[in-house]
């Protein structure tokens, strides 16, 4: 998986520059793996602030009217049950719950460059749930509901992460402490 919306909670023992934070974070970091922003939070705690997700699945060598009538088994069904191994053991979820939307992008071109490879592309918002409900869930449902088994491994990538508004939309978690000046304390 790879993902364009990852955070970051840090606790610090005294007040710092928020750019000079950034920096030094970023100087210390592989190649690749940028600091784009440092924001000083208050109020909850990062991962209360995470209620939802945006993902983008890509998936190589499925003819996009196949997964079609997959997210049509899945969305019809009132609950899609799979099997994970989670920290607790062999855990049985409903992956359906915790969907809230859910569609088949029509690619204007396929990842592979090829035009006669079909590439199905997914997109879908997760609401967090215990346990989470991940993309490859998700594929696993499709699997009880419409026997869909992709050929090769799909590309997942998280596209958003962060508050739900009520029109469905990710609003990032962090928006409302972007005027802070100094990081302290977190």
């Amino acid at each position: 998986m790879a993902s364009e919306a990852e955070y970051l909670e840090v606790g610090l023992r005294e007040p710092v520059d928020p750019e000079q934070l950034r920096l030094a974070l970023d100087a210390a970091l592989s190649p690749g793996l940028d600091v784009l922003d440092v924001v000083v939070a208050s109020g909850a705690s990062l991962p209360d602030r995470i209620e939802a997700s945006r993902w983008r699945i890509e998936l190589p060598q499925v003819d996009p009217d196949v997964l079609a009538k997959a997210v049509d088994a899945f969305t019809a069904a009132d609950e899609v049950l799979v099997e994970r191994m989670t920290k607790q053991g062999r855990r049985t979820f409903d992956a359906r719950a915790a969907v809230i939307d859910i569609d088949v992008i029509a690619a204007s071109a396929t990842p592979s460059g090829d035009p006669a490879v079909p590439c199905a592309i997914l997109e879908l918002v997760v609401r967090q749930v215990t346990p989470s409900v991940r993309p490859d869930d998700v594929l696993s449902g499709f699997r009880v509901v419409a026997g869909l088994e992709p050929p090769v491994a799909p590309k997942v990538i998280r596209l958003a992460q962060g508050t739900l508004t009520a029109q469905g939309a990710i609003v990032d978690p962090l928006d409302a402490d972007r005027d802070g000046a100094t990081i302290g304390g977190r």
